[in-house]
């Protein structure tokens, strides 16, 4: 695929995303015309559409939007990173590393203000991360030693939240909906706190096209092009990570996009690493943006976790994407 299809496809995710959120504008326990939603987005008086409109569905559906980059993106990275087909946020542990210590502070630590979240997701994330790597040798071992340790890493943590939400007390069923990832009651201020970290991941995912590109070869190799490994690694896991630590307070965790959405892109065959990045964000936003939108009409008035969802329509694709020989399991070492 050249860059002028490459382009083209991006263009046409993009427009997809925008149909789903403007379709998502008019679903839910009050239903809303075509006509009412325009009038609400073009001409907003303050009654009870444009309140639906503005204040509850669109910010809801941009942040689904802007965390479904990130995380795509974040799964982008790692992929990248360990030359592993299997790592992702999720399976590396860096979700869950983000998740336990937030809802510690949360559970014991009340007075700490939610806009410190996302750092100590980062921290807890990194250090998960950190885990996980060492586990499988670095990121160089076969795909299952990283699993093997993610899962591991992802266990042990979740075993952490468990016991803490036992001290939770009324709030324990709010933070268990959390736990199952979801967008429900987002809004524009959640969307700013989460959007400087997606940026920070995508853009320095954009910045750096050519060490990732880099990083298809084998360390020696990456080397022996000018590519300073003992640098680039820490710089690309912790870009690798921030989209998450962003993600994770506002959004729980959403499981599989960062999984699929980079093996999705890779399949289409894109035109160079910044065309790989930006379908890779495309993607994950129609993915996560579509799912909330299933989430919250598949049994309205009630409405679904987004993780949940994203899980039930990813797993059976991926399993088809191995079935059918499609990741490339290459290069990992036994």
């Amino acid at each position: 695929m050249d860059a002028r299809k490459s382009s083209i496809a991006i263009g046409l995710i993009v427009v997809a995303t925008l149909l789903v959120i403007a379709a998502g504008l008019m679903p839910g326990a009050r239903m809303l015309s075509f006509d009412a939603v325009l009038r609400a987005l073009f001409s907003p008086d303050g009654k009870i559409e444009s309140i639906l409109v503005w204040t509850l569905r669109l910010p809801r559906s941009l942040a689904a939007a802007t965390a479904g980059a990130g995380l795509a993106v974040s799964g982008y990275l790692l992929q990248s990173l360990t030359r592993n087909p299997l790592a992702d946020p999720g399976i590396t542990g860096v979700t869950a590393g983000a998740i336990a210590p937030i809802v510690t502070c949360f559970v014991f630590l009340p007075s700490v203000s939610g806009l410190y979240y996302p750092f100590v997701g980062l921290a807890g994330g990194l250090a998960a991360a950190s885990v996980t790597f060492w586990v499988a040798r670095g990121g160089k071992g076969h795909p299952l030693h990283l699993a093997l340790g993610g899962v591991s890493v992802s266990l042990f943590l979740g075993a952490i939240t468990i016991y803490v939400l036992l001290f939770a007390g009324p709030q324990s069923t709010a933070l268990l909906f959390w736990l199952a990832g979801g967008f429900a009651g987002r809004t524009w201020v959640n969307l700013i706190q989460m959007l400087p970290w997606v940026l920070v991941g995508v853009s320095g995912a954009l910045i750096l096209h050519r060490v990732l590109a880099m990083f298809c070869l084998d360390d020696h190799s990456a080397a022996a092009m000018g590519v300073q490994l003992t640098l680039w690694k820490p710089v690309l896991l912790l870009l690798g990570i921030c989209p998450v630590a962003g993600v994770a307070p506002v959004a729980g965790p959403v499981a599989f996009v960062g999984l699929a959405a980079p093996h999705i892109a890779r399949l289409l065959k894109p035109c160079g690493a910044v065309w790989e990045i930006g379908l890779t964000a495309a993607l994950g936003a129609l993915i996560v943006t579509s799912a909330d939108l299933v989430a919250r009409t598949i049994a309205i008035p009630k409405e679904l976790p987004v993780g949940i969802v994203t899980a039930l329509i990813g797993g059976p694709l991926f399993v088809y994407l191995i079935q059918r020989g499609r990741l490339d399991f290459k290069g990992q070492g036994a």
